[in-house]
């Protein structure tokens, strides 16, 4: 039994040769030529999904960004103490950082779009959860680099553990001047960071992965224990953040089974509600009859009973049948500006249906004239403004015209038509012209 767990479980039977893992990983972390072009075009793409709100833009630039590898490169270095790599490593990595940060500021810097969408605002508040989603997206990234059977794992940590978005919201915070934005964006950046290494930290050494140098016991100690400190230093503020996501989540679930108590209390009726996790608070606006001192103690005492404590309760009244005189002549105001505006929507309902017609009265004149005049293959129908000089006025002519299969139309023709389309038309002001 304990042979057959183990082998679903091996991974040493599907890993790809240690040189060869080597040579991927050292390739990864370099930041020149095809890399360095794809990281520009990744922080463009990710500044302007961004900015833009687009969800699908955002994970379209995850998918491009090279910024794993020099992350899985300071991972496999350290795991493998190979110093001059993991030197390489973090200088590619701080030179990515740099040119996302700098890029990112200047493209929202110039941006005539400034709003926080939910795009941004979504990576400047990270916990512990963002902290397990980078353990063990890191964790199937490094696995899936080690494999001979990649297959599409790689474009899935990319979207899991997004590198990029957290980097260009910092640039954000800084281009706007928002620190807040900017280091939780930031701080957000750095989970993944840290602990993505940390899975190639821990796959490298469960894999046995060869170390190319000598490298002494207390040296070893010593690397270990700064890995200790830097876990430490980036965990303890997340779980600090995923306890106040915790808390905000269960204020909004009691918060809401307590207003939907109070919908309807004596005689009340409940208009609006607004509900602040942030500062505790929770504003309920009613309609119906006066609210007193006594029902605001019942309604603040309910509260209590769904656990909602240290909040800050604030009972207004909106509509009140107290005054039926005032409430009566508000109501008929409402219905003379209602009626006002109906008919306002009638009249523009019927110019619009004036419009259409007159925009199809050409086509109705061909029909009526085709069988008169066989000649006759198309026709035009327009309303036009003729000004002169000696009058400030104006006149509004029918302009019509007709085009023939290259047949002349006799003058006299042209005159009986005309005057047919004065009467027709039902005015005098009517120009036609015959097109051959």
């Amino acid at each position: 039994m304990k042979k057959k767990i183990s082998k679903y479980l091996d991974l040493e039977s599907d890993i790809e040769d240690y040189d060869r893992i080597h040579e991927t990983i050292e390739r990864d972390i370099n930041f020149k030529g095809t890399n360095l072009w794809i990281l520009s075009f990744a922080i463009i793409v990710a500044s302007v999904g961004l900015n833009m709100n687009s969800t699908a833009v955002v994970i379209g630039a995850m998918l491009i960004s090279p910024l794993m590898g020099p992350i899985n490169g300071m991972g496999y270095s350290i795991a493998t103490y190979n110093f001059p790599l993991f030197r390489r490593a973090f200088n590619n990595f701080v030179f990515a950082v740099g040119a996302s940060l700098l890029a990112s500021t200047l493209y929202f810097a110039i941006s005539p779009v400034s709003t926080a969408y939910s795009e941004l605002l979504a990576r400047t508040s990270p916990t512990i959860y963002d902290v397990v989603i980078a353990l063990f997206g890191g964790l199937a990234g490094i696995v899936a680099i080690s494999s001979r059977f990649k297959g599409n794992v790689i474009p899935g940590v990319a979207i899991a553990t997004a590198l990029m978005p957290p980097l260009c919201t910092a640039g954000y915070g800084l281009a706007t001047g928002q620190f807040t934005y900017f280091f939780g964006a930031f701080y957000l950046f750095m989970i993944n960071t840290v602990y993505i290494a940390i899975s190639s930290i821990v796959i490298s050494q469960i894999l046995k992965f060869p170390i190319r140098t000598v490298v002494e016991d207390a040296q070893k100690k010593r690397i270990n224990r700064w890995i200790t400190i830097v876990i430490i230093f980036t965990l303890i503020p997340s779980i600090y953040f995923g306890y106040e996501l915790v808390q905000r989540e269960r204020f909004n679930e009691n918060a809401g089974r307590f207003v939907r108590s109070v919908g309807v209390f004596e005689g009340n009726y409940l208009l609006n509600q607004e509900i602040n996790p942030a500062n505790k608070t929770i504003r309920l606006t009613y309609g119906g009859s006066m609210i007193t001192d006594g029902q605001r103690s019942m309604i603040a005492k309910r509260a209590r009973d769904f656990f909602i404590l240290d909040t800050q309760l604030q009972i207004e009244q909106g509509f009140s049948f107290a005054n039926e005189r005032e409430n009566i002549n508000e109501i008929d105001k409402l219905k003379g500006e209602i009626n006002r505006l109906t008919m306002l929507l009638s009249r523009k309902d019927s110019y619009n249906d004036s419009l259409q017609t007159r925009m199809a009265l050409g086509k109705q004149l061909l029909q009526e004239i085709k069988p008169l005049y066989p000649q006759i293959v198309s026709c035009s129908y327009a309303e036009t403004r003729v000004y002169n000089d000696k009058s400030s006025k104006f006149e509004t002519i029918a302009l019509v015209v007709f085009e023939t299969d290259k047949t002349v139309v006799a003058n006299a023709d042209k005159t009986r038509i005309n005057n047919w389309l004065k009467r027709r038309l039902n005015t005098e002001a009517v120009k036609s012209y015959f097109d051959t």
